[in-house]
Protein backbone atom coordinates (compact mmCIF):
# COMPACT_ATOMS: atom_id res chain seq x y z
CA UNK A 1 0.00 0.00 0.00
CA UNK A 2 1.40 3.26 -1.05
CA UNK A 3 1.87 5.99 2.29
CA UNK A 4 0.76 9.06 1.16
CA UNK A 5 2.51 11.07 3.59
CA UNK A 6 5.77 9.68 1.86
CA UNK A 7 5.15 11.53 -1.37
CA UNK A 8 3.17 14.51 0.39
CA UNK A 9 6.74 16.67 0.16
CA UNK A 10 6.33 16.22 -3.51
CA UNK A 11 2.93 18.31 -3.86
CA UNK A 12 2.95 21.50 -4.20
CA UNK A 13 0.99 23.67 -1.81
CA UNK A 14 -1.02 25.46 -4.25
CA UNK A 15 -3.05 27.05 -0.91
CA UNK A 16 0.16 29.21 -0.85
CA UNK A 17 0.54 30.82 -4.10
CA UNK A 18 0.57 34.43 -3.80
CA UNK A 19 -0.92 34.23 -7.31
CA UNK A 20 -3.93 32.12 -7.03
CA UNK A 21 -5.67 32.20 -10.45
CA UNK A 22 -7.82 29.75 -9.95
CA UNK A 23 -10.18 31.72 -7.43
CA UNK A 24 -12.90 33.90 -8.91
CA UNK A 25 -14.02 36.07 -8.26
CA UNK A 26 -10.53 37.76 -7.29
CA UNK A 27 -9.04 36.55 -10.16
CA UNK A 28 -11.32 38.95 -12.25
CA UNK A 29 -9.31 41.98 -12.24
CA UNK A 30 -6.35 40.39 -13.51
CA UNK A 31 -7.67 38.80 -16.11
CA UNK A 32 -9.04 42.46 -17.35
CA UNK A 33 -5.98 43.23 -17.55
CA UNK A 34 -4.56 40.72 -19.38
CA UNK A 35 -7.67 40.74 -21.85
CA UNK A 36 -6.41 44.55 -22.53
CA UNK A 37 -2.38 42.98 -22.90
CA UNK A 38 -4.48 40.58 -25.54
CA UNK A 39 -5.89 43.20 -27.67
CA UNK A 40 -2.77 44.86 -28.12
CA UNK A 41 -0.39 41.60 -28.46
CA UNK A 42 -3.08 40.43 -31.23
CA UNK A 43 -2.91 43.59 -33.23
CA UNK A 44 1.06 43.23 -32.83
CA UNK A 45 0.97 39.46 -34.15
CA UNK A 46 -0.95 40.65 -36.71
CA UNK A 47 1.24 43.27 -38.12
CA UNK A 48 4.15 40.56 -38.03
CA UNK A 49 2.29 38.31 -40.25
CA UNK A 50 1.58 40.60 -42.67
CA UNK A 51 5.05 41.43 -42.99
CA UNK A 52 5.54 37.21 -43.19
CA UNK A 53 3.29 36.60 -45.32
CA UNK A 54 4.59 39.08 -47.91
CA UNK A 55 7.98 37.99 -47.15
CA UNK A 56 6.95 33.84 -47.31
CA UNK A 57 8.81 32.07 -50.02
CA UNK A 58 5.71 29.88 -51.24
CA UNK A 59 2.14 30.03 -51.42
CA UNK A 60 1.54 27.67 -49.22
CA UNK A 61 3.06 29.45 -46.57
CA UNK A 62 1.26 32.80 -47.62
CA UNK A 63 -1.89 31.06 -46.99
CA UNK A 64 -0.90 29.48 -43.81
CA UNK A 65 0.17 32.67 -42.28
CA UNK A 66 -3.01 34.73 -43.80
CA UNK A 67 -5.08 31.78 -42.36
CA UNK A 68 -3.39 32.46 -38.86
CA UNK A 69 -4.11 36.94 -39.08
CA UNK A 70 -7.38 36.36 -39.79
CA UNK A 71 -7.65 34.20 -36.68
CA UNK A 72 -6.20 37.23 -34.99
CA UNK A 73 -8.36 39.42 -35.95
CA UNK A 74 -11.06 37.22 -35.02
CA UNK A 75 -9.19 36.93 -31.52
CA UNK A 76 -9.34 41.07 -31.30
CA UNK A 77 -12.60 41.04 -31.55
CA UNK A 78 -13.64 38.47 -29.02
CA UNK A 79 -11.39 39.65 -26.57
CA UNK A 80 -12.96 43.42 -27.03
CA UNK A 81 -16.43 41.89 -26.96
CA UNK A 82 -15.66 39.78 -23.50
CA UNK A 83 -14.29 43.29 -21.71
CA UNK A 84 -17.40 44.97 -22.88
CA UNK A 85 -19.85 41.85 -21.43
CA UNK A 86 -17.66 41.98 -18.09
CA UNK A 87 -17.00 45.80 -17.69
CA UNK A 88 -19.85 47.56 -19.75
CA UNK A 89 -16.76 49.19 -21.22
CA UNK A 90 -15.90 48.89 -24.84
CA UNK A 91 -11.93 48.90 -25.32
CA UNK A 92 -10.13 51.32 -27.69
CA UNK A 93 -8.47 49.81 -30.91
CA UNK A 94 -4.86 50.26 -29.89
CA UNK A 95 -2.50 53.01 -32.05
CA UNK A 96 -1.07 51.11 -35.11
CA UNK A 97 2.62 50.81 -33.87
CA UNK A 98 5.15 49.60 -36.31
CA UNK A 99 7.20 46.34 -36.04
CA UNK A 100 10.45 45.79 -36.00
CA UNK A 101 11.01 44.16 -38.73
CA UNK A 102 13.13 40.81 -38.53
CA UNK A 103 16.34 40.82 -39.32
CA UNK A 104 14.98 37.31 -41.68
CA UNK A 105 12.28 35.48 -42.28
CA UNK A 106 13.03 32.73 -40.05
CA UNK A 107 13.70 34.76 -37.24
CA UNK A 108 10.41 36.35 -38.03
CA UNK A 109 8.65 32.53 -37.81
CA UNK A 110 10.81 31.58 -34.61
CA UNK A 111 9.51 34.81 -32.90
CA UNK A 112 5.61 34.14 -34.02
CA UNK A 113 6.25 30.33 -32.45
CA UNK A 114 7.27 31.33 -29.35
CA UNK A 115 4.60 34.01 -29.45
CA UNK A 116 1.72 31.63 -30.19
CA UNK A 117 3.43 29.52 -27.00
CA UNK A 118 3.70 32.20 -24.42
CA UNK A 119 0.02 33.69 -25.38
CA UNK A 120 -1.71 29.97 -24.46
CA UNK A 121 -0.48 30.44 -20.75
CA UNK A 122 -1.65 33.64 -20.33
CA UNK A 123 -4.94 32.80 -22.10
CA UNK A 124 -5.37 29.73 -19.73
CA UNK A 125 -4.98 32.93 -17.14
CA UNK A 126 -8.41 34.17 -18.08
CA UNK A 127 -9.80 31.50 -19.10
CA UNK A 128 -10.01 30.21 -15.36
CA UNK A 129 -11.23 33.77 -14.16
CA UNK A 130 -14.38 33.42 -16.90
CA UNK A 131 -17.73 32.45 -15.22
CA UNK A 132 -19.75 32.57 -17.99
CA UNK A 133 -19.98 29.52 -20.26
CA UNK A 134 -20.42 31.45 -23.64
CA UNK A 135 -16.97 33.58 -22.06
CA UNK A 136 -15.44 30.41 -21.28
CA UNK A 137 -16.31 28.92 -24.81
CA UNK A 138 -14.54 31.82 -26.56
CA UNK A 139 -11.65 31.27 -24.74
CA UNK A 140 -11.25 27.90 -25.56
CA UNK A 141 -11.54 28.77 -29.27
CA UNK A 142 -8.91 31.36 -28.89
CA UNK A 143 -6.57 29.04 -27.13
CA UNK A 144 -7.01 26.51 -29.48
CA UNK A 145 -6.38 28.67 -32.50
CA UNK A 146 -3.43 29.60 -30.54
CA UNK A 147 -2.07 25.84 -30.33
CA UNK A 148 -2.64 25.40 -33.94
CA UNK A 149 -0.71 28.70 -35.12
CA UNK A 150 1.82 27.20 -32.72
CA UNK A 151 1.61 23.80 -34.41
CA UNK A 152 1.74 25.58 -37.83
CA UNK A 153 4.41 27.92 -37.41
CA UNK A 154 6.28 24.79 -36.23
CA UNK A 155 5.76 23.31 -39.34
CA UNK A 156 6.97 26.49 -41.20
CA UNK A 157 9.75 26.70 -39.40
CA UNK A 158 11.14 23.10 -39.81
CA UNK A 159 10.03 23.53 -43.52
CA UNK A 160 12.76 26.20 -44.09
CA UNK A 161 15.21 24.40 -41.91
CA UNK A 162 14.81 27.41 -39.61
CA UNK A 163 17.62 27.47 -37.21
Amino acid sequence: MINPEKYSTYLPNFSTMADNIYTYPNNLPGALELIKEAVVGETEDRNLYEFLSIVAPTKEEKNLIKGIMEDEVEHFELFRQIYYELTGQMLPAPKETKIKKPSSYCEGIKKALTGEQNTSYKYAKILFAMSNRIHMMKLVKIILDELRHGTLFNYIYSKNRCK
